[in-house]
This record gives structure tokens, sequence and C-alpha cells, in this order.
């Protein structure tokens, strides 16, 4: 598993912007959110899936964002934690 690129991003991209509308994250490099001064959200690419990971908790948790609905259910989850 390897951090998402610039291309895998660009796949992304409608869900990057669903994220940046969110005002408690910053994005501090593309695709790369914090949450005030730690670090809240980030993509990988794993044999052609892309994965986020979110920190629930004190610990990242990895979800699939492959798919459309996949990427609202992030957006569903990530919503109800801030």
């Amino acid at each position: 598993m390897r951090h998402a690129r610039s291309h895998d991003l660009e796949a992304l991209e409608p869900l990057l912007v669903r994220l940046r509308l969110l005002e408690v994250l910053h994005e501090k490099s593309r695709g790369v959110f914090y949450r005030g001064s730690r670090a809240f959200l980030h993509f990988h690419e794993d044999a052609g899936d892309l994965f986020a990971d979110v920190r629930f908790g004190d610990d990242f948790e990895r979800m699939r964002v492959t798919t459309p609905d996949e990427q609202t259910h992030l957006i569903e989850m990530v919503s109800a934690t801030l």
C-alpha cells in the first residue's frame, strides 16, 4: 500500500471538494487534511483501490473510498465526528 499520488487524487477530486467544505479541516497538502494541529485524514492506493486513513479516535481507521457510495459514507462518518 502506498500513499496516493497525484493521479490517484484526481479520481478523488469530487471527494476532496466535499472535504474542503468542512471548515474544521485544513488541507495541509493536496489530499492531506488536519484537524487543528493533528493529522486527521489522508489517502492510499492499493491494487487499484483507493483508501482513506481517518483518525476517528487515537488511531487511524482505513476506509475504502473507491466508489461514489464509499465516498459518501466517508463524508457521513467524518461529518458525524466533527
